[in-house]
Order: structure tokens, then C-alpha cells, then sequence
């Protein structure tokens, strides 16, 4: 089954950002286009983000169509983000590709996040079947194709690894995003400071790291005995090695020939040089995704909608609800069977 006008609009709204993506059937990309959401302070406030992407979704559209040199009616396709993410953020972008589907009587597919985030790596780094890890201020996951499905082979208990960055960023009084301001502060050091290890079997914990992390920026020695830097290197460190360890046992288990690092946090350099050394040691290819297609965005979502929309068509209306809480491992992957 394919689209009469094979050009396809994707839309990313599972968190801070309103992403739209417009793409071909090939995978030829004709523009990316993403709004975020930057809280003044704390963390991520669904409401807010709501009324956020509300007031923008559609002249982020209309850039997307601009940049694409393309109108609205020669799109074919709408793909939308459908699961897992914060579930009022979610439904912005349900409604939007609802109506769009609608008016322009154009069929429509839900797409996972997490498996969007693979998809786009394997196309825009050409690689076939990786273990991935994948790490994201909402997400931290290993994951690889086995059995029909994305099977988890390791996951965060609580905290993301993005979320903790952003929180410890945040108490140390580092401006949103904190990710990047905590590698700049690293670089500077090389003083360890002992912090939580917690691996889980093959499970992580990220948030008795954070206290203590926390604590040492709280104590009466900061400023005397060591500094941001040091804390900052600790923590990168001690949760980079966690991954590190995780990710090199999946890939003895699995046996896979390629790894592929994507989300928001895959650009950090640091992960990727100790990602990049057990790849080596285990004689596998590795791969970080481009930065603009690592975050989240439209293309991916666009793009796996692509893929299951050439297998299966698209979806009735009353099927594209949302799914807060679902899990890539208990979805079909029937482009890749």
C-alpha cells in the first residue's frame, strides 16, 4: 500500500518539544523544524508545555512546509507521535494529525517514540541491526531487534539519564538544558569523587547518584576540599561508566555487530569515546546518530511512520489514540520481521 503523493509530515510531541518533520517514502529529507519548550525554572510542567505547544504548533508547520518548498496539500501522509510521553503534551499532537488527516483525507499512523529513535539512526547512519542505547531526558534504554520485537535488555529504575543531569544541573544553579554546561564543567577536572554505583542486573539506578551528588554541592567542604568541576566530572563519570557496563553486556549477549547511540544525550563526547572503546574491544561498528536527528524530532517520527504504513496502511481515527505509558517491547516491528 503506499500514498498517492509519497511525502509524508511527522509530528514529535511527547515532551518539551513540538517537532515537525517532512520526508519522502526514500527517506529524502525536505525539512526539520522543532519548537522547545525552555522552563524559566524547574523542571518540565505539562500544562505549560501544553499551552506552549498550542500557541506554536502551527507556525512550526508552516516553517516545516516552507523550508520544503512544499504546501500542505502534496503531503500524503501524517505520522504522529502516539506513545510514551507526557500524556497532555501527547494529545496536542494526536489532535493536530487527527484534523490534518481529516481535512486533507489523507491517512494517518501513531508511532512510538522509542522505536522512531532507532529508526531514524539506522537510516541516517546506514547500519541494519545494532544494539542501541538510547538516552534522553525521558528515557534510558538498550535495546536490540530479537524475536519479532525492540526487547529491552536493560533499562533505568527511576531517573533517566537526562532527567538526572538536568536535576543536578539545576541545583547547582546551571541554566536549562544542563546536560552540556555539566560536560563543559568535567573537562576541567579529573578529581574523582566517590558516588553511587548502582547497575541492577542489567538495570541502572540513577537516583541515589543524584542525592549524593547533590549532597556534596550541599556540603560545608564545596568550595574548600573540591569544586563544580569535580563534581561535575564525578558524576558524568560514575553514570557514563553504568551505561558503559550495561551496554557492553547486552552486546556480549546479543552478539550484535553494531551499536548505535542516539537521544539527546548521545552528544555528549565523553559517552561516546567510552561507547565507542567497547565497541572496539567486542570488534563491532559504531555509530552516534547526527545530532539533529538524535533529539527528538519530526523526520523520525515521520519516517517510522513511513515504514509501518508501507506494511500495514494506515490507521481509522477512532484507532490513533494515545498511550502514555507503552513500552517499545509490546509493539510489532513488521518492517523488520
Amino acid at each position: 500500500m503506499e500514498s498517492k503523493k509519497k511525502i509524508c509530515l511527522g509530528i514529535e510531541s511527547t515532551a518539551h518539544t513540538f517537532g515537525v518533520g517532512v520526508l519522502d517514502f526514500e527517506g529524502n529529507v525536505y525539512s526539520l523544524v522543532n519548537d522547545i519548550y525552555t522552563p524559566k525554572e524547574g523542571g518540565l510542567h505539562p500544562v505549560l508545555v501544553k499551552e506552549h505547544h498550542l500557541n506554536n504548533f502551527m507556525i512550526t508547520i508552516k516553517n516545516a512546509l516552507s523550508n520544503a518548498n512544499c504546501s500542505i496539500k502534496d503531503i500524503g501522509l501524517i505520522a504522529f507521535s502516539d506513545s510514551p510521553g507526557l500524556g497532555q503534551v501527547l494529545k496536542i499532537g494526536a489532535i493536530i494529525a487527527r484534523m490534518l488527516s481529516q481535512i486533507l483525507k489523507i491517512p494517518i499512523i501513531g508511532v512510538n517514540h522509542c522505536i522512531a529513535h532507532i529508526e531514524i539512526g539506522r537510516l541516517m547512519c546506514n547500519i541494519e541491526d545494532p544494539l542501541t542505547l538510547y538516552v534522553s531526558g525521558g528515557n534510558t534504554i538498550v535495546s536490540a531487534f530479537e524475536s519479532a520485537r525492540y526487547q529491552i535488555f536493560g533499562e533505568t529504575l527511576d531517573l533517566s539519564i537526562g532527567n538526572m543531569l538536568d536535576s543536578f544541573a539545576r541545583d547547582a544553579g546551571l541554566a536549562h538544558p544542563g546536560g552540556p554546561k555539566i560536560e563543559k564543567l568535567a573537562q576541567k577536572s579529573n578529581n574523582y569523587l566517590e558516588l553511587p554505583y548502582v547497575v541492577k542486573g542489567m538495570d541502572l539506578s540513577f537516583s541515589g547518584l543524584y542525592t549524593a551528588a547533590k549532597r556534596l554541592i550541599e556540603s560545608e567542604q564545596y568550595g574548600k576540599n573540591y569544586n563544580l568541576s569535580d563534581v561535575a566530572y564525578s558524576v558524568q563519570e560514575t553514570c557514563f561508566a553504568m551505561l558503559t557496563e550495561v551496554t557492553e553486556r547486552a552486546l556480549a549477549h546479543t552478539e550484535k555487530k553494531e551499536v548505535l547511540l542516539t537521544g539527546g544525550v548521545a552528544a555528549n563526547k565523553k559517552l561516546q569515546k567510552m561507547i565507542e572503546y567497547i565497541c572496539k574491544e567486542h570488534n563491532a561498528r559504531f555509530e552516534v546518530v547526527p545530532l539533529k536527528y538524535a533529539g527528538d524530532n519530526g523526520v523520525m517520527i515521520g519516517w517510522t511512520g513511513i515504514l509501518r504504513y508501507k506494511m500495514e496502511g494506515g490507521q481509522e481515527i477512532s484507532d490513533t489514540f494515545i498511550k502514555p505509558k507503552e513500552r517499545m517491547d509490546q509493539i510489532t516491528v513488521p518492517w523488520r520481521d
